[in-house]
C-alpha cells in the first residue's frame, strides 16, 4: 500500500523534530510508460530510512543515494531515469518510460 501525501510530509516533519536531516524526493515528469505519476514523493532521512514512492524497484535505492548527497549538501539535484539511459537498466527501470525526479532538502 503507497503512503498518502499528508503521512509523507508527517514523517518529514517528525524526522526533522527528532534532528535527522530530511530530503523530499518529487516526480516532476514522466513520459511513456512510468510506475507512478508526477507528483508522487518519497521522504528520506539522513540515515536512509524512506517512506513514500516515486518508481519502486531500485530507482527507489538510486533516489535514496541521491538524497543522502542532497542532504550533506544542501544542493538540489534534477535525476532523470528512462530506457535510452543505461542508468534506467541498472536500477530496474525497464518499462519503457522516462522519469524526472528532483530531490531538495527540507529546512
Amino acid at each position: 500500500m503507497l503512503n498518502r501525501d499528508e503521512d509523507i510530509l508527517q514523517a518529514a516533519e517528525t524526522w526533522q523534530k527528532e534532528g535527522h536531516g530530511v530530503a523530499l524526493a518529487t516526480v516532476v515528469e514522466t513520459w511513456g510508460s512510468a510506475p507512478r505519476p508526477a507528483g508522487s514523493s518519497l521522504v528520506i532521512n539522513d540515515d536512509g530510512t524512506f517512506l513514500g514512492s516515486v518508481s519502486g524497484g531500485c530507482v527507489e535505492g538510486a533516489v535514496v543515494t541521491e538524497a543522502l548527497d542532497v542532504i550533506a549538501s544542501g544542493q538540489p539535484k534534477m535525476l532523470e531515469f528512462g530506457v535510452a539511459d543505461e542508468t534506467a537498466w541498472n536500477v530496474g527501470l525497464s518499462c519503457g518510460g522516462t522519469i524526472r525526479v528532483f530531490v531538495e532538502k527540507v529546512g
